[in-house]
């Protein structure tokens, strides 16, 4: 039987208490000398239970732990993770919400002008590969502390990985971070034993048992015989075939049922990976989202936290998705069971929300990383037991899948009835293929939960790009995209869908994005952004942009790898803006489709190059001739001052 938060965590508490102590005053507030746990964090700390560090520090409070939060340490020195003193069990390390390098940079490798978890949107207040600099800090300050490192960073980059910015397969984190254990996946259930272990006089070695995390071995070490020996490091490296038959035995063994323990050796040390925790239990996921949560940011902010804005008034209901798309890291992190919380839960915390001043009655968004998979489960627990594959939605929806989306429809129904809600929005992204089998739920959904807006998500036209993606084809979002218009209109609301589309996916070559541009054109879609897909460590998808190889097929895959062809790609998803006119010039002479230049239906762009076009090309070579200069200027008075040095000192 899957285990369980501890019982003594909070059901349900009408008051929210304060959030956990970052300064010694508020240490001493509580009446404590010493923390048993100091979480070190690359976001800022929100006392909501959609930031990660807010649940483990919540869930370690309630199981009788005392915890520190250092939330964007200075990493230039060690003295931030001395705040409270040597913690008396262990150090908890995560880069935040997000990998740090996807936090960074964006799809070109250009440094993002914000960020949405540090106050006030403000960049350079985590480093770049946070988790190793924190883990290096958290020994430097105290010899000896075990140093457990999670999050997402750290989940994904577990084992040998093809890192984007670096473009190079980097080794295992663990390696590089040398945290004493690696929790991946949702690590709830996993600090708390950790805790608990060492508490008890545990050492770090005995904790190797537990499902969920990661540890390297020492060089004299070797790995238990039931582990599945993947290909080396080395072997990854320096074979693109090796690495995209790793990619394969890795997502092969994600189903926590049947995963094999994983083995893979970086030149003499070993690094283990053990199979995923169980699926945490409704009523440990009503426990976890019951604890006494303020629902906002530390009151020592004054700026305020974008992503604390867009998710403030938002509900979670369920984590976890059986979609497996090879883009998305939510199915490698969270896992494709789908675990749910109680409607009970998710109404008691409705009602808690309505005694917040602060409330003005809109629930932003009730979903999770679907807004249509509550409760959704496998019919045949015995079938799912044995299960490997890859989606429960692809190429086909599982006959065995239970889609029945009756406890949604119930579960919307009860928000909105509850006193003070005035509005209960849906803002995750629907599973389209999955809303057309009940048309009772799009009418529910179209005539109460939509502000006049709904995301989804048909990503591409293209069937071979679609197939790669593990998506359905364009003809599920033309049907959906048919029967929303048609139910919105009998609602008498005009509401309208925002699709998104990915641009240069492995596949996706310019005649694919072209049809997708006049796709686009036919039915009026005009995107206001443009995803441009990154490799993120771990996907499938990240395999076969490195690899130029699908790893289950291992048949070849064409990939946008030039920044020139990704900017190509984008420029045609937005034809319509006059300062892509002459990258979208460039795509279709290139691919051959002069037939879309000129006045025809289809035509993407005119014959002549508007005037707004030819304005934004010369501001565009005026900045490049400036940007020239200055680095000719730049490069001009280093030369200047390593002659200087000559003069003084010889040759450097």
């Amino acid at each position: 039987m899957a285990p369980t938060i501890p019982t003594n965590a909070a059901p349900c508490p009408p008051r929210a208490s304060p959030p956990l102590p970052m300064t010694v005053p508020e240490l001493r507030a509580r009446d404590w000398s010493e923390v048993d746990v100091v979480f070190v964090t690359g976001d800022a700390y929100v006392d909501h239970p959609s930031f990660a560090m807010a649940i483990l520090g919540r869930v370690l409070e309630a199981a009788g732990f005392r915890v520190g939060m250092v939330s964007q340490p200075d990493w230039h020195d060690c003295e931030a993770w001395r705040t409270f003193g040597r913690p008396r069990l262990f150090f908890a390390v995560s880069a935040g919400n997000m990998d740090s390098m996807i936090n960074h940079y964006t799809a070109n490798r250009k440094v993002r002008n914000n960020d949405a978890y540090s106050p006030g949107g403000r960049i350079g207040l985590r480093p770049d590969r946070a988790t190793l600099a924190y883990c290096q800090r958290a020994r430097e300050a105290y010899h000896g502390v075990p140093v457990i490192a999670g999050g997402v960073e750290a989940s994904l980059r577990r084992l040998a990985h093809y890192d984007y910015w670096s473009d190079k397969v980097r080794r295992s984190i663990l390696l590089d971070c040398r945290a004493d254990l690696l929790v991946y996946g949702m690590g709830e259930e996993a600090i708390v034993q950790i805790a608990r272990r060492l508490a008890a006089g545990e050492s770090l070695r005995d904790l190797r048992d537990m499902r969920g995390v990661a540890y390297a071995m020492g060089a004299s070490e070797s790995p238990p015989d039931d582990a599945m020996v993947l290909p080396s490091f080395e072997q990854v490296r320096d074979d693109k075939g090796a690495f995209a038959e790793a990619t394969r035995l890795i997502h092969n063994e994600t189903n926590p049922y049947n995963a094999r323990r994983l083995v893979q050796w970086h030149d003499r040390q070993a690094v283990v990976v053990n199979p995923p925790a169980w699926p945490v239990s409704q009523a440990a996921l009503d426990r976890i989202y019951g604890l006494p949560y303020t629902r906002r940011p530390h009151p020592k902010y004054t700026e305020p936290i974008p992503a604390y804005a867009m998710i403030k008034d938002s509900v979670t209901i369920m984590r976890g998705c059986f979609g497996g798309c090879t883009f998305c890291s939510i199915t490698a992190h969270q896992g494709r069971i789908i675990q749910s919380r109680s409607q009970e839960s998710v109404l008691a915390e409705l009602r808690r929300m309505t005694e917040d001043e602060a409330f003005a009655g809109v629930v932003s968004d009730l979903g999770g990383p679907t807004a249509n998979m509550y409760r959704m489960k496998c019919t045949r627990p015995e079938v799912e037991a044995v299960c490997r594959r890859q989606s429960c939605v692809w190429p086909t929806i599982c006959r065995l899948l239970g889609t029945d989306h009756g406890p949604l429809i119930q579960l919307m129904n009860e928000a909105r009835q509850v006193p003070g809600i005035k509005k209960v929005l849906v803002a995750s992204g629907i599973r389209m293929d999955l809303a057309r089998r009940s048309p009772e739920y799009l009418r529910e959904l179209v005539r109460h939960h939509v502000g006049g807006r709904l995301k989804v998500a048909p990503e591409h036209t293209d069937p071979h790009v679609l197939d790669k993606m593990r998506k359905p084809g364009n003809d599920d979002f033309e049907k959906f995209a048919a029967a929303f218009r048609a139910e919105s209109a009998r609602a008498g609301k005009p509401q309208y869908l925002v699709p998104y589309f990915i641009a240069s996916h492995p596949g996706s070559d310019l005649n694919a994005m072209i049809d997708l541009a006049v796709f686009l054109k036919r039915n009026g879609y005009r995107p206001d952004q443009v995803q441009d897909f990154i490799p993120a460590p771990f996907d499938v998808a990240t395999a076969m942009y490195y690899t130029g190889l699908d790893p289950f097929s291992k048949q070849p895959v064409y990939v946008a790898r030039h920044l020139r062809d990704r900017k190509l790609q984008r420029a045609l998803m937005q034809f319509f803006k006059p300062e892509n006119y002459f990258q979208v010039r460039e795509a279709l002479r290139q691919a051959g489709r002069q037939d879309l230049i000129g006045n025809g239906c289809d035509c993407l762009i005119p014959a002549v190059p508007p005037r707004e076009a030819r304005e934004a090309r010369r501001q565009e070579a005026d900045a490049r001739l400036r940007g020239d200069a200055g680095r000719a200027a730049s490069g001009a008075k280093q030369k200047g001052k390593r002659r200087a040095a000559r003069k003084r000192h010889g040759p450097e």
